[in-house]
């Protein structure tokens, strides 16, 4: 699998259980709790796959205007990590406020995904050739095993 078909499929992974979570009403706690949970973790891992390998090779194959793309990706990255989602976590899962959160959550993410697939990775798509796009999709899904496995451990 090449790093943009990783990364795609990360992206549906995410909007699944954000339409999932947004279906669900205040009673539902219990599954929104482990829907949260979950929608962390896949966040967690796919956030690391992108900071630590793919954005520094798009950078580094591109020029300044890539640069700056990777770096506003990284900071909507810190915005859903270091504010939106650790609120989501800290409010009760049976509240008005957590459907609230859960869909300010949802446009940031979504705004992000159609930004990456729409101009990220069309271009990324034009400085890497097939062979690059399947070492990078190579090295990505060894990261995600391993981060799969050291996070399950942790929540063990």
């Amino acid at each position: 699998m090449n790093a943009l078909d990783l990364l795609k499929q990360d992206h549906e992974t995410v909007r699944e259980l954000l339409d999932r979570l947004e279906k669900t009403t205040e009673r539902a706690v219990k599954s929104r709790a482990e829907m949260l949970q979950k929608l962390q973790l896949e966040l967690q891992i796919h956030t690391t796959l992108e900071e630590e390998i793919f954005y520094p090779a798009y950078t580094q194959a591109g020029g300044k205007e890539e640069a700056v793309m990777a770096a506003e990706a990284k900071e909507e990255h810190r915005t859903v990590d270091s504010l939106v989602l650790p609120d989501l976590l800290n409010t009760d899962p049976g509240s008005i406020p957590f459907t609230g959160r859960l869909k300010v959550l949802k446009e940031l993410l979504e705004h992000h995904i159609e930004e990456e697939e729409g101009e990220l990775f069309p271009q990324a798509q034009k400085l890497f050739d097939k062979a690059r796009l399947d070492e990078l999709g190579l090295e990505m899904k060894s990261r995600k095993d391993e981060l799969k496995k050291t996070l399950a451990a942790q929540e063990a």
